[in-house]
């Protein structure tokens, strides 16, 4: 369990670092949409490979950054339910819904991208304009690419759900035998309070023992 983990935080530090990188990709994409404008309505001039660049900023962004979302819990999530539920049952949701939902369909759209990123990748595809931006094979494969980061940060989250599961489990059994645990209860401190009732006062008749 330790090594898994490691391995978990390894992942959430490299879904970390790639969406902290794509955040310059989002402010490149906002300047070269705002050129675009630029030079379309100042200038009368366009950019095919200024647009496609736009394209390909927004395409690695939203593709890369799946992982990073999941990550740092910026998926939308209808936690009507979820909100009120414990640490287990939050546990438990998290846990069913990597192994169910989220790791499925990542491996659907990785092995449904893959053949179509491969076939781009053998003619070398380009951009269907003379000027345009080539490349296009790049651009397809952040599909597969994403499918698997995303899926990859999906092992992380259940190894943390799974990990939760356990502390909660280990922490109930301890709790449970701290109710019946003779260490726990506190004896009563006789050895303080026998001298203080030998050592009576004395009256004029003699010393009186207790």
């Amino acid at each position: 369990m330790i090594l898994l983990l490691r391995a978990a935080n390894g992942l959430d530090r490299l879904s970390a670092s790639t969406g902290r990188a794509l955040g310059w990709f989002t402010l490149a994409m906002v300047l070269a949409q705002s050129l675009v404008v630029i030079l379309r309505y100042g200038f009368d001039h366009g950019s095919l490979a200024l647009q496609d660049t736009v394209i390909y900023l927004h395409g690695t962004a939203f593709m890369l950054g799946l992982a990073y979302a999941l990550q740092s819990g910026a998926h939308v999530r209808v936690d009507v339910f979820y909100r009120n539920m414990s640490t287990r049952g939050k546990a438990w949701v998290d846990a069913v819904g990597c192994l169910v939902f989220l790791l499925p369909v990542c491996a659907f759209i990785a092995i449904g991208s893959w053949q179509f990123a491969a076939s781009s990748w053998a003619v070398r595809e380009a951009s269907g304009s003379a000027d345009g931006l080539g490349g296009v094979y790049l651009l397809k494969s952040l599909m597969p690419l994403a499918a698997i980061t995303l899926g990859l940060q999906g092992i992380a989250q259940f190894a943390r759900a799974l990990h939760t599961l356990m502390q909660v489990e280990a922490g109930e059994r301890r709790f449970g035998a701290g109710t019946t645990d003779t260490k726990d209860v506190r004896p009563t401190n006789r050895a303080k309070t026998e001298p203080m009732l030998r050592q009576a006062p004395s009256t004029a008749g003699g010393e009186v023992n207790v």
